[in-house]
């Protein structure tokens, strides 16, 4: 008589209930896997991960109270046995390399079918990496060329909390707002405003804010 495997769980992090939903049910229709829990925030979520840790965690890199990419890498910290893998609207050419730099083992766009998805997941509890062909090709491009001065998006010159900041801006948020949300300083974010200008060569915060609108409304769009 065969031995009977137990699913190995899956912990869902995203800020619209949904996506959540609509995961919720296509994991749970596999055989092999099933979501322990889920969360619409970081602070949540590594809470009850650290109490409970999943064996993957599908999440978002846009949540409702904080950054993704801080909550991916402090997983990483927190939870090191924990495999995250990363399911995003957000452009892969500009995010999939940080997530996979961060420590994510997969990025998925959310316009992805659903098999997709769930052969990222599987992919990632098979100890593998999962990105789309067109980034595993970039990524080859990049260590052949040694192109990082090649990069087609000004944003890719942008550090990880650059461009946190400059996403929040995108999404209406006042500097005294995005300094709540990163637990830093106004001064920080005013510094991080600066250092971002200069390398998008942009002249006035209202250039920059209308930057960052304009960009996140294509991200929303896609």
């Amino acid at each position: 008589m065969s031995e009977v495997v137990a699913p190995r769980s899956v912990f869902l992090v995203d800020d619209h209930p949904l996506v959540r939903e609509m995961l919720t049910g296509l994991i749970n229709q596999q055989p092999d896997l099933r979501v322990s829990g889920e969360a619409d925030d970081a602070v949540q979520a590594l809470r009850e991960m650290i109490a409970n840790p999943p064996a993957v965690v599908v999440m978002d890199i846009t949540l409702r109270t904080t950054s993704g990419l801080e909550l991916l890498k402090n997983v990483r910290t927190c939870l090191p046995k924990v495999l995250v893998a990363v399911l995003s609207m957000h452009d892969e050419k500009l995010y999939a390399e940080r997530c996979i730099r961060a420590g994510a083992r997969a990025y998925v766009m959310k316009g992805e079918t659903t098999a997709r998805i769930v052969t990222a997941i599987r992919h990632v509890l098979a100890g593998r990496v999962w990105v789309s062909e067109a980034v595993s090709a970039g990524f080859a491009q990049k260590v052949s060329l040694q192109a990082r001065d090649l990069a087609e998006s000004p944003l890719e010159q942008l550090s990880d909390r650059e461009l946190e900041v400059f996403n929040l801006l995108g999404r209406g948020l006042e500097t005294r707002q995005v300094a709540q949300s990163l637990c830093v300083s106004m001064k920080t974010v005013q510094a991080y405003c600066a250092r971002i200008k200069q390398k998008l060569g942009l002249s006035t915060a209202t250039e920059l804010l209308r930057e960052a609108v304009r960009w996140h409304e294509g991200q929303t769009a896609d």
